[in-house]
């Protein structure tokens, strides 16, 4: 009897499991749908004959998932004075707690930070397959969305740079599109950093892609950076795939990606920066960059007027990292003259100028007095705000207090 009833009971747990297996093959596995349970489609509940299926079991099948889009500062300044932190910077919550305490015990209001950098590399996951295909995606940040909430939370505007043709990274994977040597290999300029051809739509459109992404993210503005030719190295070896010097200029060819960066992000706030010699020069430089040529197309204007910068004998300085007021303050007063011809010829300009300025030692020792100098040539120059460099992302507090900011304008300036 013993063994009668465990072979009845053997027999049982066979029949069973099988059921059970065949419950569970694919087109009968029930799916999460919204947290419901859904109905298998037609094709799957019938079989491949199309005769029907014994049992039609519904599926649960899975939502997609819809992230609501960041929202930007509620009440953005009307004068953004902005510090710089890289993609690492940022990802450290010690770091960001660092630039909050510096914003709130200053008059900095803003905070720029590196969507992409000098060597090509994004500084977050973006989930856009058009962007991550190219694989310079790196998790710097590891919640971008969180990150600038916090510091809308903090009342911070935030604006998110992009460094656009010097892209080592994209060069390697579209070599097609990139700079090449008289070799046909890719050209690098002094520091060995490969650039793009300004040119190519292909590289506007995965610039352009980032800051798509970076303004559904929440962030407030998008800063353009590296938008010209490369400025050092064999500039003689450098060979151009799509750029036809022949029949157009490096101008012409950057006042085109200006054009379609405004016509892809319209009503969205943008930035360029330019050298800081734009500013007084009325020629390219050999870069692409002419003042004019930027300011219908940009809300903010940033010439990167870093004395230290500037060559020796600039505006008869022998080293005009020692003249910190006068250098900016002349450049400054050279773009907002330029800028004001342009609005009486065209009204519809809306551009302001906003400098890069530096807290860092190069040239001469950069210290508070130095900066603030730069701050207050700014302001008497009529700039509207201004942003500030530090490398090593550490700034000169005493420099950016409110009251230690005292203008020198005089009658008839």
């Amino acid at each position: 009897m013993k063994k009668a009833f465990a072979f009845f009971v053997l027999v049982l747990i066979v029949v069973l499991g099988f059921i059970g297996a065949a419950y569970y093959m694919p087109g009968n596995v029930e799916e999460i749908k919204g947290g419901a349970i859904s109905d298998v489609s037609t094709a799957a509940a019938q079989g491949s004959d199309g005769k029907g299926a014994e049992s039609q079991k519904p599926v649960i099948t899975p939502s997609p998932v819809v992230i609501e889009p960041g929202k930007p500062l509620a009440n953005p300044p009307s004068e953004v004075k902005a510090i710089y932190a890289t993609g690492w910077t940022a990802g450290s919550s010690l770091r960001v707690d660092y630039l909050k305490k510096v914003i709130a015990e200053t008059d900095a209001n803003a905070v720029v930070i590196d969507l992409k950098d000098y060597a090509g590399v994004i500084s977050y996951k973006t989930g856009d397959a058009k962007i991550s295909m190219y694989g310079g995606e790196e998790n710097r940040i590891s919640d971008i969305r969180k990150l600038v909430a916090d510091l809308h939370a903090n009342n911070i505007y935030v604006i998110g740079r992009i460094t656009t043709f010097q892209d080592p990274v994209l060069a390697q994977k579209r070599p097609d599109i990139a700079v090449k040597d008289s070799k046909g290999n890719l050209w690098g300029d002094n520091k060995k950093l490969y650039w793009i051809d300004p040119s190519a739509k292909d590289a506007w459109d995965y610039n352009i892609n980032l800051a798509k992404n970076a303004f559904n993210v929440g962030f407030d503005e998008i800063n353009f950076d590296y938008v010209r030719f490369p400025s050092d190295g064999n500039l003689g070896a450098t060979v151009y795939p799509v750029t036809d010097l022949k029949t157009t200029t490096k101008s012409a060819a950057v006042k085109s990606f200006f054009k379609y960066v405004r016509e892809s992000l319209p009503g969205k706030t943008i930035s360029a920066d330019l050298f800081g010699l734009v500013t007084v020069n009325k020629d390219d430089m050999g870069i692409g960059q002419i003042l004019e040529n930027a300011f219908p197309y940009f809300d903010y204007i940033a010439p990167m007027v870093y004395p230290s910068h500037y060559a020796s004998g600039f505006d008869g300085y022998k080293n005009p990292a020692d003249y910190p007021y006068e250098v900016v303050n002349y450049s400054l007063a050279s773009a907002e003259k330029r800028l004001a011809a342009a609005k009486a010829k065209d009204p519809s300009i809306n551009a302001k100028i906003r400098p890069w300025l530096q807290d860092f030692s190069l040239g001469a020792v950069y210290d508070a007095e130095k900066v603030k100098a730069q701050i207050t040539a700014s302001k008497d120059a009529g700039s509207v705000g201004w942003m500030l460099w530090s490398p090593k992302n550490i700034y000169t507090k005493e420099a950016i207090l409110s009251q230690n900011i005292n203008t020198k304008t005089t009658q008839g300036e």
